[in-house]
């Protein structure tokens, strides 16, 4: 099996995190697996770092190796949009599967009815994804749940240190909300070496996928308040496995309040917490769950098995 996938980020967030998941993931299965992403972007030499096969991304190489592949996996809405151009031109095109990691409406246009039509299978991250395909019009039988995939380390955090949150530059990851609450909160953006000590995380969102930095926080054993948005209801089961908030900076510091004051609390939700992860959204769990889509959009016999 040859498959094809595109990203064009132009940074290395959370979506291109799970690209580079994927992608490794894939080959380890024997999956034949090439990259297109943006020359010189982070997920470019993260990539290359990695031994994966990566190439620039520009329409003519999107044409190019969609007549190599067997299909083609698009991982933003720019890549889907390349490659139902590449599409239109002469030759033979492998189907196109996308991943939809965003829970905002999908636009009504002519244009986006042509682009969405085009799509074999749509990878949605989460049942509040999926309800915003179905709005728009996809089919029930186009749309595959396939939630994030995380790596789940040997130890869990020390809770020695501070409460902190993602360092991101998108203006909807709540960061203004965030500098309001006391106590202190430190933004991060190594969350994976923040982990090991931090005493609790905050997901503060104007609207989540799913939120693959919460399920990372959860494998590393660092309890959770997350907004009550889009699909973070999906991970984040109030009082079980987080605390789920509105999104004002009262919300989050009377859950803070409640989590250092109930040590129990706070450690039985560690341990449902990273159970759930383990059972349902690690990297092994994402591979297998994409492999058998691509199984059913190539006519393969559903199972998970190693390519040679």
């Amino acid at each position: 099996m040859r498959v094809l996938h595109i990203d064009a980020g132009k940074t290395l967030r959370g979506g291109q995190w799970q690209t580079l998941h994927l992608v490794g993931g894939l080959a380890e299965y024997g999956v034949l697996v090439r990259l297109l992403a943006v020359r010189g972007s982070p997920l470019f030499r993260e990539a290359q770092s990695r031994g994966l096969k990566v190439l620039p991304l520009n329409l003519f190489s999107v044409w190019r190796e969609s007549g190599w592949a067997d299909l083609v996996q698009c991982h933003d809405s720019r890549s889907h949009t390349m490659a139902w151009l590449a599409s239109i031109g002469p030759g033979q095109h492998a189907p196109v599967v996308v991943s939809r990691r965003v829970a905002f409406s999908v636009k009504n246009t002519i244009f986006t009815g042509m682009k969405y039509g085009s799509a074999a299978l749509f990878l949605s991250i989460s049942r509040a994804v999926s309800a915003q395909l179905s709005a728009a019009g996809v089919a029930e039988d186009r749309i595959a749940l396939v939630p994030d995939g995380v790596i789940v380390p040997p130890y869990t955090g020390n809770r020695t240190g501070g409460i902190v949150a993602l360092d991101s530059p998108d203006p909807a990851k709540g960061r203004s909300l965030l500098r309001g609450v006391k106590p202190r909160i430190a933004f991060v953006r190594d969350l994976e070496k923040a982990f090991r000590t931090a005493r609790i995380f905050l997901y503060a969102s104007e609207m989540e996928g799913l939120g693959s930095a919460v399920l990372l926080a959860m494998a590393h054993g660092v309890p959770v308040i997350a907004s009550n948005v889009g699909g973070l209801p999906e991970i984040v089961w109030n009082g079980t496995t987080g605390l789920l908030v509105e999104n004002t900076p009262l919300a989050f510091e009377s859950a803070i309040r409640r989590l250092d004051a109930d040590p129990p609390l706070a450690a039985q939700m560690i341990r449902s917490a990273r159970a759930m992860v383990e059972q349902c959204y690690t990297v092994e769990h994402m591979v297998e769950r994409t492999l058998a889509c691509y199984r059913k959009v190539l006519g393969y016999p559903i199972g998970i098995q190693r390519f040679h």
